[in-house]
């Protein structure tokens, strides 16, 4: 019976939206509910109410896009016997219904996300055996042996953690190899990372063949081991002591349940951060999948393996057979397939690990191509839509996962569509300015409004936009290849711990310069036909507007691509930590400020420190995170400045036993805490207007900054290099 009800329940509603949307109005009636809508949804927001009130907002705005769909479905499609109009007309057309088709999956998913979990690292009770994988290829050994070091010291009982490195780098294939140099360089990678490994008291395998790339790299290591859960890092993932506490226990509450993910922080910008200067006071890009879309898939039980920082069930895996490796994402897929057979997921919303990202665009577009080409692959053989096993609300939560990574194709449509008519005088688009001004100025205004309100201060107005604008440039291809081959791709390990250091524009830059150029043409030629055909200003007036939006888009890419120089080799995190610091004998009382992967910063409390220093080994003295004894890491000193009534010491570590490379990763990865309040200080919402000012202002300066760097790279190489180490801070 009231299974009954809810379907009538559910028939009128929709009998009722239908009615609604397809009201006949005048544009009147149209422009002033538009207008009312908005300004329901602005306050709203302005009285920061959630709950039902969120969804009425969301509602309110669905109802305009509705309305926007009906009317540019009926109204504003060129006459099909006009083919130079209709063709470019329903590319546009679809591109849109695809936008309005990845919302209303964005709205089912994140409309209302689960709440965090609240920690449950002092609840563990059974301990149960943990083997910990490694995946590495051709990573240096120092930074394994960070990730190593700080696995071997998770808090939780040494006779149940199992910690193995899986080199795909030192394989019998490899070192047998006909090419000499590889061959060698591989027998000196598997030597010395099998001494790492035994000085670590971790476990080193390899195998005989490079086959099925990362995930028969995972299935080698099940083989080989056999603890009851396996948690999974990449190289450049080091984890905190209480990654385990906080997520093994999990796995007693649900017997069916296969997975635990925890987001992946990073502690370096991308090269979009970097460039543009925004990692220390905006959202990081990743954290409003991580912050919010994963744990809205965990509502549904869709959140799915991202490759690292998690832990798995081995039980679930051996089911199935292991890690799925037909696609080049094996992590999606794997949990693609567990899902479909029943197995549960959960998402832990706290940072974990510590990860790097790409630093150079170049390779920043290598990773997303391979996320963009697994996905697709994805899409093409397991057809998530109709996948047997999969709840519905599972079947729409990876459609738009994979999905979403169509994206390139309608970015290049809106990218090239104003260009249509401003060059080529093509209509296609039929409708008036007034129309426009309606429907279509107010279905943007009420899209970034709900944008708005799903990611908040997770992700500021058009930064999602410039995202895909830059990667769309070379992801097109890409996409473009898988689907016409989707075999063809193969796993390529994306660049870790890169660095610049001189300035210089990307080596793929030359098409944002090309596409900017001819924005900047069309620009042009929107103020000579605004003048030339008065008749037609309103419409012009339109899709010029559209173009100068995108040449702001444009503009602001150019700073992207244009690679800042940087003289730290990595990123340093604030730490605050009580120390002495010894040299020549003497010990000073001093705090460490700040750390990297490769040395730290000290604060030492005596401004009679010789500055002969400089150079000389020294160490300094603290306790580990774990409680131990007062252990001691030696150091080289590197610079000396006097700061008030102290001493900044710039300290490079000088690891010479196993033990030394834990009291790093003790430092640097230990304490989640730090990164949990790192990102809270950058979580803010400037809002939809106060959003737009920023980006207008960052989009200026980064075109003129691109272009200087555009100058630069066009004189003569003797002087370029002079010039160029001049501008390392620019």
């Amino acid at each position: 019976m009231h299974k009954a009800r809810s379907i009538v329940t559910w028939a009128i509603v929709s009998l009722c939206v239908i009615a609604l949307i397809t009201l006949p109005v005048n544009l009147q009636t149209q422009l002033i509910a538009s207008i009312v809508v908005v300004a329901v949804m602005a306050i709203i927001k302005g009285l920061k109410a959630e709950g039902t009130w969120r969804l009425i907002a969301l509602a309110f705005g669905t109802s305009i896009v509705l309305r926007y769909v009906y009317w540019r479905t009926t109204s504003t499609l060129p006459p099909i016997n006009q083919p130079e109009n209709f063709i470019p007309g329903l590319l546009l057309y679809l591109a849109e219904m695809y936008s309005v088709a990845m919302l209303a999956l964005s709205l089912f998913i994140v409309a209302t996300p689960l709440p965090s979990r609240p920690s449950r690292a002092s609840r563990e009770e059974r301990f149960p055996h943990v083997d910990v994988f490694v995946p590495s290829y051709n990573e240096d050994s120092h930074l394994l042996a960070n990730t190593l070091a700080a696995a071997k010291a998770m808090d939780y009982p040494a006779e149940r953690l199992h910690v193995w490195l899986l080199d795909d780098g030192g394989t019998l294939q490899k070192r047998n190899s006909n090419k000499l140099l590889e061959a060698q360089a591989a027998v000196a990678r598997h030597n010395e990372l099998k001494k790492l490994c035994e000085d670590l008291d971790v476990r080193y395998l390899t195998r005989d063949r490079n086959e099925h790339a990362k995930a028969g790299n995972l299935n080698n290591g099940m083989k080989h081991s056999r603890g009851e859960l396996i948690a999974v890092f990449d190289a450049d993932h080091a984890p905190a002591r209480d990654f385990l506490l906080e997520t093994v226990g999990y796995f007693d509450d649900d017997p069916k349940l296969f997975l635990v993910q925890t987001p992946h922080f990073f502690i370096n910008p991308d090269p979009l951060e970097r460039n543009l200067r925004t990692f220390e006071r905006m959202p990081s890009e990743n954290e409003m999948f991580y912050g919010i879309i994963q744990r809205g898939l965990d509502k549904w039980n869709a959140a799915f393996f991202c490759g690292s920082a998690a832990v798995l069930s081995r039980r679930a895996l051996e089911s199935q057979g292991g890690f799925s490796g037909i696609s080049i994402t094996e992590d999606c897929e794997t949990a693609l397939a567990l899902h479909g057979n029943g197995w549960n997921s959960i998402y832990v919303d706290k940072p974990l690990i510590a990860g790097l990202q790409p630093a150079t665009f170049a390779s920043f577009i290598g990773q997303r191509s391979r996320w963009a080409q697994g996905m697709m692959q994805i899409l093409r053989f397991r057809f998530p839509l109709l996948k047997r096993g999969l709840t519905l609300p599972q079947r729409l939560c990876y459609m738009s996962s994979t999905l979403f990574w169509l994206f390139p194709f309608p970015r290049t449509i809106f990218l090239f569509a104003p260009l249509f008519y401003l060059f080529f005088d093509l209509e296609i688009f039929t409708a008036s300015g007034g129309e426009f001004l309606a429907y279509t100025l107010a279905y943007m205004l009420v899209n970034l409004m709900m944008q708005n309100y799903l990611y908040g201060s997770f992700r500021w107005p058009w930064i999602s936009e410039l995202y895909e604008y830059v990667q769309t440039v070379h992801l097109l291809p890409a996409v473009v290849s898988v689907m016409l081959n989707p075999r063809k791709p193969t796993f390529k390990v994306t660049a870790k711990d890169e660095s610049i250091a001189l300035s210089r524009l990307s080596e793929i830059s030359r098409p944002f310069f090309v596409i900017f150029a001819v924005l900047l043409i069309a620009l042009l030629v929107t103020i000579y036909r605004i003048y030339a055909e008065p008749y037609k200003a309103d419409v012009t007036l339109v899709v010029g507007g559209w173009n100068i939006i995108n040449l702001i888009m444009a503009g602001c890419a150019l700073g992207v691509v244009s690679e800042r120089g940087e003289r730290a080799a990595s990123r340093r995190v604030r730490v605050n930590r009580r120390c002495e610091f010894g040299v020549n004998g003497k010990w000073h009382t001093a705090s460490v400020e700040d750390v990297s992967v490769h040395g730290a910063r000290l604060h030492v409390f005596n401004k009679q420190l010789d500055p002969m220093v400089i150079g000389a080994e020294g160490e300094i003295r603290f306790q580990p995170h774990s409680g131990a004894s007062i252990e001691t890491l030696p150091l080289i000193v590197r610079n000396i400045q006097p700061s008030g009534e102290i001493l900044a010491v710039g300290c490079q570590y000088n690891p010479k036993s196993a033990l030394d490379h834990r009291l790093i990763a003790d430092l640097m990865f230990a304490n989640s805490d730090q990164w949990t309040q790192f990102q809270q200080a950058r979580r803010h919402n400037p809002g939809l207007i106060r959003g737009t000012i920023w980006f207008l202002g960052l989009s200026l300066y980064q075109t003129s900054r691109g272009l200087v760097y555009l100058f630069r790279s066009m004189r003569p190489e003797r002087e370029r290099q002079n010039q160029v180490a001049k501008a390392g801070n620019s």
